[in-house]
């Protein structure tokens, strides 16, 4: 699970981010403004948003002074400044972009978290993510999905066991490969899409079932036929308008792609002026 926007792999990303922007040099703001100028600037939002991605900043203005006034989580209308940043006018110009990309895309995917969280508000289950993220930036969006008020799934192939068709295919069925993750030391979930592959999931012990694609009909009838014997989570196309119809079935999870896989950056905008010396 992702541990800190203060993570190496986060501050990896946000150095690539700034070196792919700026590059040899900001050509256009070291054309026009001297070297030794000051300015300050703030970030406004430009729609109701659920702000996320704050504690990127300090990574970006390393040198600045930095006043975050809204924190992670926050449901903000229009007009809005929720940070100020005051220094060089040089560095506030070339990471202008950068910090944009980054709050407008995190705080989209908050949104998007907490109108899902919302919409299952009550019933026991709780929403959670997927891997279907940004290559490279998936710890960043994880963050964003608990900013919003949903969970994490599992962060990589790495630290947790899901076991999809196509491992129970290559396995020889459902037992062979449950019982070949057995002493793993990770938590284990098994994918089923039949009736026949839930019970024999169930007659193998399994403890996490994953409802790959059913119906909510069949999705309730799944979760009287499991009465408690395993956590189940259902997935495939679960969306903002089904959510609450697959959320009341009874089951534990909910995992949607939509958190991050197609969300809208939202509108923010970034403000500055030059400040004078005396």
């Amino acid at each position: 699970m992702p541990v800190s926007w203060g993570h190496p792999e986060i501050r990896e990303a946000i150095l690539r981010a700034l070196a792919e922007d700026i590059g040899s040099g900001d050509a256009t703001t070291e054309a026009c403004i001297p070297d030794d100028a000051q300015a300050a600037g703030f970030f406004l939002t430009r729609e109701p948003l659920v702000l996320a991605g704050t504690p990127l900043l300090p990574l970006i203005y390393t040198e600045e002074q930095l006043e975050i006034l809204h924190t992670d989580g926050t449901a903000l209308d229009e007009d809005v400044v929720f940070a100020r940043v005051s220094g060089s006018a040089r560095r506030l110009l070339a990471f202008e972009r950068t910090a944009l990309n980054f709050i407008q895309r995190t705080s989209g995917i908050a949104t998007q978290a907490r109108k899902f969280a919302d919409a299952v508000a009550g019933t026991g289950c709780t929403v959670l993510d997927t891997r279907k993220t940004t290559p490279g930036l998936r710890r960043v969006e994880k963050l964003a999905v608990k900013a919003g008020g949903c969970e994490n799934h599992r962060t990589g192939l790495f630290d947790a066991i899901l076991i999809k068709n196509n491992h129970i295919t290559a396995a020889g069925g459902v037992a062979e490969a449950l019982q070949r993750c057995d002493g793993s030391g990770l938590s284990i979930e098994i994918e089923v899409r039949t009736f026949e592959e839930l019970d024999a999931a169930l007659a193998a012990g399994a403890k996490r079932l994953l409802l790959d694609n059913f119906t909510p009909e069949r999705a309730r009838e799944a979760v009287k036929r499991v009465a408690g014997r395993a956590k189940t989570e259902i997935s495939g196309n679960i969306t903002l308008q089904n959510v609450r119809e697959y959320a009341e079935t009874g089951a534990d999870y909910l995992s949607s792609g939509a958190l991050t896989h197609s969300v809208r950056a939202m509108d923010i905008s970034f403000r500055i002026e030059p400040l004078r010396s005396e």
